[in-house]
């Protein structure tokens, strides 16, 4: 049941919930110049402010460090690249209501799926003109829930879903989502959404019989696309749609090349910049600037902007392969780990994407360490597992850390996407969250 939305009132301070003590402290600390140092700085006054906890509940819970700051500068990062396309965040990436208050007020548009994301995103103070239903098959009530509170760009790939559509929201605006290859995504999308180019001149014709009015083509190459190739091939695409639909007498004057983008560079692929040069050079080649871009980035925006901080909670020996054996690189024991957070929770990005998660020592024998001063102890392989019972709940199989305490905390950083929208699984509540806003550090 939806609750009626309201214009949320805020700013951009008041969209940080800083931890005041540790500002204040940080204030007269002149070693902190960087984001770096100001996340590291934050997370050690939390692990120090736990001490005085005396066995509390929360003593010994995992925690986040969500950095509202990235959000800033990866918008920046965006305008530079693509200063023609809007980013509409997908909602669906991290819903945490802060981060859709603070891409509000970057004047950043919302993607959403649902009636609830749609709700949220009017609640956080979007107007209803900077979201997008992009779901090509919509449950009836939210798109009357869309109607009802003046959404109206939205997107289809199907004959059945303009019928729907003409019955419950005639006044829609459309746009034609179609087929990509998206073999190169990390992620593929194309077998569940999108029409086959067979498949437009039916749909365009529906549209035009049933009088609907469509506005422009969507598509949507796959999350973690690493080539740009499939940009430029599906807006080839798109501009004979485009033309076509000028045929039928449509006014097409939106284009949406959805999102795929990576929150962070990875060795050996594309960055960002790089992909974002070809759609560019291709966007202004094909389409004139009376047409409006938008993208759908997600992952880009959420990714880098959450640390996640667990402790060790239990520790096995599983192997002793070869006691001859002093490679102090590779170690010739295996040991297991039982961290108190879980792959349904801030590692979710293993889940959905098979990611390799980086798990790094944040306090050993009660000294914080954030990583560093362990470079010259032997390393172990390491299976790290999550705190349920599901036997599928490993957060990492491989990885290569020294020999841990229970008590010991480890740390993993650019896990924000789907980490917090999958919290709760398995009656585990959500971690604490501390929100900061790095914006003033360099990064």
């Amino acid at each position: 049941m939806f609750i009626k939305p309201f214009t949320y009132g805020s700013n951009l301070q008041q969209a940080t919930l800083d931890n005041k003590e540790a500002q204040l402290q940080l204030s007269n600390n002149n070693t902190v110049t960087s984001r770096t140092d100001y996340i590291k700085y934050i997370i050690k006054n939390e692990l120090e402010s736990r001490v005085n906890l005396n066995n509390h509940i929360e003593q010994d819970d995992c925690f986040f460090v969500l950095d509202l700051g990235q959000l800033y500068r990866q918008h920046q990062k965006w305008k530079r690249c693509l200063p023609r396309i809007k980013p509409y965040y997908a909602v669906k990436c991290n819903s945490d209501q802060k981060i859709l208050e603070y891409l509000t007020l970057l004047g950043v548009g919302f993607d959403c799926a649902s009636g609830f994301e749609i709700q949220k995103a009017l609640q956080c103070g979007a107007d209803p003109s900077n979201i997008i239903y992009a779901h090509t098959c919509k449950q009836a009530s939210y798109l009357q829930f869309a109607a009802e509170n003046g959404v109206r760009k939205m997107t289809f790939d199907s004959v059945d879903e303009l019928y729907k559509t003409k019955k419950l929201y005639p006044n829609a605006e459309l746009l034609l989502r179609i087929l990509t290859d998206d073999s190169k995504a990390k992620w593929g999308i194309g077998l569940k959404y999108g029409a086959p180019m067979a498949d437009v001149d039916n749909l365009l014709q529906t549209a035009k019989t049933l009088d609907l009015n469509i506005v422009g083509v969507s598509f949507h190459v796959g999350s973690g696309c690493s080539d740009a190739g499939a940009y430029h091939d599906t807006l080839r695409n798109s501009r004979i749609i485009f033309d076509r639909a000028k045929q039928l007498g449509f006014n097409c004057n939106l284009l949406d090349i959805g999102g795929g983008f990576f929150g962070v560079d990875y060795p050996g692929k594309p960055t960002f910049e790089q992909i974002t040069s070809v759609i560019r050079e291709a966007v202004d080649q094909l389409f004139p600037h009376d047409v409006q871009v938008i993208a759908e980035p997600g992952r880009y925006y959420a990714t880098s902007t959450l640390t996640v901080c667990c402790q060790v909670v239990g520790r096995k020996l599983l192997s002793e392969l070869n006691e001859d054996n002093d490679d102090s690189d590779t170690g010739n024991k295996t040991y297991a780990y039982y961290v108190n957070d879980i792959l349904h929770s801030s590692f979710a990005t293993r889940l959905f994407y098979s990611d390799v998660i980086d798990l790094r020592v944040l306090m050993k024998n009660g000294v914080c360490t954030y990583g560093n001063c362990h470079n010259n102890e032997q390393k172990f392989s390491s299976r790290v597992w999550g705190h349920t019972d599901e036997p599928g709940d490993c957060l990492s199989e491989n990885a290569r850390l020294p020999l841990l305490n229970i008590g010991d905390w480890i740390y993993a950083e650019n896990l924000g996407a789907y980490a917090i929208t999958t919290c709760h699984f398995s009656g585990f509540e959500r971690p604490k969250i501390i929100y900061v806003d790095s914006k003033a550090y360099h990064h």
